[in-house]
């Protein structure tokens, strides 16, 4: 069942022009570039007391968490990955199905020896944490999920065939060399045509990812996240046919981006799912709309 859910403390802090720049994490949180099957996981770990997990998206890179992880620091312990292949985790040839990306941060949080926890998600960020949350339903407590759909459910093909998601199937050795040294120009699309303003992703934002984005094999890898889709959905459509998941769902959507309808979207795996259409955002929320973002998310998670 979908219900709405309206967060009057969180609508108070939306305006046009709020934006939220790239800053450092605090020196309170430790890095740790953690093993895992294949691949070396770069993280983030803050705070006390419960866990919540912060997974990114295409565009990003976990750096988009930092001001949700510093506040949530105060009363969580905050974990904030780079997924395989992005940010300055490692680069493997394989394992860009979501099902192994899901495996990578079991796995961090079996290191961390972390049982329970919370998850919000963002973007590809968002399949990662169906494939955690599916085949770890016992330690997913609550899960936030923010403007992507998944591969293989409800209104997929749709999706698939939508003009602004020409980029899923973009990808390939002349498309790599056709981006390689113009990374900056190919963010660029995604920045401005999927955000309610082009203006609310500053300058700074885009030089940051670019340059991360710009790094050996981070182009290759990035497409790799859309070349796995196909693969993601015939495992979505397994994990779905063992049930749907329990726990309580928030789906977070941009108003100029999926809005309400991420809910809908949701309700096919979640029996639980309630919903936030964030004012004046696109799909960049943690970038265009910080403040009502995250106090959707407080307001969830508390």
């Amino acid at each position: 069942m979908i219900r709405p859910l309206l967060f009057a403390f969180a609508t108070l802090f939306v305006t046009a022009s709020a934006t939220a720049e790239v800053k450092p994490f605090p020196a309170s949180f430790k890095v740790r570039d953690m093993a895992v099957d294949g691949a070396t996981i770069h993280v983030r770990v803050g705070g006390h007391g419960p866990a919540v997990v912060l997974l990114h998206g295409f565009g990003d890179t976990g750096d988009m968490w930092e001001p949700l992880a510093v506040t949530l620091a105060a009363d969580h312990t905050v974990i904030v990955p780079d997924l395989r292949g992005m940010g300055l985790s490692s680069h493997p040839d394989t394992g860009y199905d979501k099902k192994t990306e899901a495996t990578d941060i079991a796995t961090v949080l079996d290191t961390l020896k972390i049982d329970k926890f919370q998850l919000v998600t963002h973007d590809i960020g968002n399949m990662v944490g169906y494939a955690l949350a599916a085949m770890h339903p016992d330690r997913v407590q609550k899960w936030v999920v923010m403007d992507a759909p998944l591969p293989g459910i409800g209104n997929w093909a749709a999706q698939l065939s939508n003009p602004k998601t020409w980029h899923f199937n973009f990808h390939g050795p002349d498309e790599e060399r056709l981006v390689a040294g113009r990374e900056r120009i190919y963010l660029d699309r995604f920045y401005n045509e999927l955000s309610a303003d082009p203006a609310g992703i500053d300058e700074a934002t885009r030089v940051h990812y670019a340059e991360l984005y710009a790094r050996p094999h981070a182009i290759h890898d990035a497409f790799e996240q859309f070349v796995a889709f196909p693969r993601d959905g015939v495992d979505n459509q397994a994990f779905l046919a063992k049930g749907k998941l329990t726990m309580p769902v928030l789906a977070i959507g941009g108003e100029a981006s999926y809005g309400a309808k991420l809910a809908v979207e949701l309700g096919y795996v979640a029996t639980n799912v309630k919903s936030v259409s964030i004012p004046h955002s696109g799909h960049w929320l943690m970038e265009e709309q910080p403040e009502a973002t995250m106090a959707a998310i407080r307001g969830f998670l508390d």
